[in-house]
């Protein structure tokens, strides 16, 4: 009996800590916290970013800039990106949101789209933060493939927006991208 016990106790804790760590942080947490992010004043006019990306282990495996521009129409964004990484690729990439309401705790959201996006991303935004999830088309030795994008954007200032993204494939770690996106210049 007693060792039918231990058993049960461990399997509560295993089980325990395998819901913890796959919980997240939901962006509605953020409600209170300033500056107040506002995608149609950010995301308008000339923008830069500057950022990594890592492999699964951390380690930084390319740097790149970018230049962005946003533009707002009848209250649908375009942000077109241009991407030179440290090994001379360039990427673009044309992001439309289009707002999509309000949830019940008041975050409001979008639906995003892209060229290398498949489906459309669900964009949420309270607070000073923005979470888009999304699967992205990655280019990978001659073809493509699909790996899930978690991005995660804080404005820390009214120019500037860090954002941390957890790349990841049938679930599991494949990379991270960190970047910083600052508002008003052109490099």
């Amino acid at each position: 009996m007693p060792g039918t016990a231990i058993r049960r106790v461990v399997l509560l804790v295993a089980a325990s800590l395998l819901l913890t760590a796959c919980s997240s942080t939901d962006v509605s947490a953020y409600r209170d916290r300033q500056p107040q992010f506002v995608p149609e004043e950010f995301f308008r006019g000339p923008l830069t970013a500057h950022g990594i990306l890592k492999d699964r282990s951390g380690r930084v495996t390319r740097t790149f800039n970018a230049q962005l521009k946003g533009s707002w129409n009848n209250g649908e964004g375009l942000l077109e990106e241009r991407f030179v990484f440290d090994d001379g690729e360039v990427q673009f990439r044309d992001w439309r949101l289009v707002p999509t309401g309000a949830d019940s705790a008041g975050v409001r959201t979008f639906s995003g789209t892209a060229g290398d996006v498949i489906g459309p991303a669900k964009v949420r935004v309270s607070g000073n933060a923005m979470f888009i999830r999304y699967t992205l088309q990655v280019p990978w030795k001659g073809d493509t493939i699909e790996v899930d994008v978690d991005d995660r954007m804080y404005l820390v200032s009214d120019r500037v927006l860090i954002n941390e993204s957890s790349l990841s494939k049938w679930g599991f770690n494949v990379g991270e991208i960190v970047l910083t996106i600052i508002r008003g210049q052109q490099p």
